[in-house]
């Protein structure tokens, strides 16, 4: 891993895309490793930090590469191809990494100015926060804590209470705050007992009593960034769609590879014909490629124009921000058909524990389930298209 990490810095010049290529093989050399151990190696989190692919997001003013969002979601589906759950955990600790143009600079830089430095954690507000004099007491338990274990800080979502009761809203909602904790300060609980992502470490944690300084939260909802620059103009919960959209276009181009890679190779019992001179099999492979090249040409279109309109106006419009929201669904959705289709194509040899295919179709699967491109979106986009009222607060 020494050797590859080396090289990997001498592509960050180029760019974390760059370095995500260099750092691929020595990824998926490990990828069953990682998923046997259910968390990423120490050393590869080192690499992959070392290199700024958790610093995508942070601001230059602390130390951060402040990329453009085109970017961020090629390297994490870099990283992704070559091992989905390394993939993810560079999509969480990238996309929380935003959270660090919210803070003070002061406090951004404790947090996110250790080149080392690491973030996850949980938006849906599982926790309460008392409100003190000063800051919060904030008890919680938050599941999905994707990289939890390989992070030095960790937010957990909380709903402020004052005197006991929920602080609401002017549109009558619980007020929720990200809360940020030192790791040390936090409980993780062994729950990544799952299907797919298994290498993510996304366990659950916990907190109990523990005094957050004000300073320390922030609102995704309220709260406007501190920070300049297109990237903080885009919505935050779009950023983080993409990204997962990222995840799961790498492991679609992924399926098709090894499903290439297969087709050359095996002849099917009692047939005279390798796999790839099948018919169906060629019919499935140019389906997944129309698939995969038009959910990806429409993911980058949004994010382009969305990104030209942050650049120039300085502002993002909802009807570009349903876009954005529905390209990043319509990606996974179509990188779920896109592992289906090689899944099968692949025939028994997919079933194997030692088939990539096998592994490539439960992490789809998973990534498929987060509420930020679940289908639910698409109503939520087809809502605004067809100019029915609807809360855009977490568009």
């Amino acid at each position: 891993m020494q050797a590859i990490h080396r090289q990997a810095e001498s592509e960050i010049a180029a760019g974390p895309v760059a370095a995500a290529h260099a750092l691929a093989a020595g990824i998926r050399d490990r990828a069953e490793h990682i998923e046997r151990q259910r968390r990423l190696p120490t050393e590869l989190v080192r690499a992959m930090a070392g290199v700024g692919l958790f610093r995508m997001c942070v601001p230059r003013a602390v130390g951060g590469l402040e990329v453009d969002a085109a970017t961020m979601v090629e390297a994490i589906e870099a990283v992704a191809k070559a091992d989905g759950s390394a993939g993810w955990c560079v999509m969480i600790g990238a996309t929380s990494g935003l959270v660090s143009a919210y803070l003070p600079e002061a406090i951004a830089s404790e947090i996110y100015g250790p080149p080392q430095a690491i973030t996850g954690g949980v938006f849906a507000p599982h926790g309460k926060g008392s409100a003190v004099a000063g800051g919060y007491r904030v008890t919680g338990r938050w599941p999905f804590g994707s990289g939890c274990e390989h992070c030095a800080w960790l937010m957990g979502g909380s709903v402020v209470l004052d005197d006991g009761s929920p602080r609401l809203l002017p549109n009558g909602q619980p007020d929720s705050r990200m809360m940020l904790f030192p790791s040390a300060a936090v409980e993780i609980l062994d729950t990544w007992t799952v299907s797919g992502l298994r290498g993510s470490g996304s366990h659950d944690f916990s907190v109990s009593d523990l005094l957050v300084p004000a300073g320390r939260s922030v609102s995704l909802i309220t709260d406007r960034p501190r920070q300049p620059g297109p990237l903080y103009i885009f919505p935050v919960f779009g950023l983080l769609a993409l990204g997962i959209a990222g995840v799961a276009l790498g492991l679609a181009r992924r399926s098709i590879d090894e499903l290439i890679d297969l087709a050359g190779a095996k002849t099917p019992t009692g047939s005279r014909k390798r796999l790839g001179e099948r018919t169906m099999v060629q019919m499935h492979v140019a389906e997944a490629e129309a698939l995969l090249r038009s959910a990806r040409a429409f993911l980058f279109d949004a994010i382009g124009d969305a990104w030209q309109a942050a650049s120039g106006t300085g502002a993002i419009s909802i009807a570009q921000r349903a876009t954005l929201r529905l390209a990043a669904t319509h990606a996974t959705t179509s990188a779920a058909k896109v592992v289906d289709l090689m899944y099968n194509a692949g025939g028994g040899t997919s079933i194997y524990a030692t088939s990539p295919l096998q592994r490539l179709f439960r992490d789809i699967h998973v990534v498929t389930q987060h509420m930020m491109v679940a289908p639910p979106t698409f109503e939520l986009t087809g809502r605004l298209f067809l100019g029915i009222d609807t809360d855009t607060s977490m568009l």
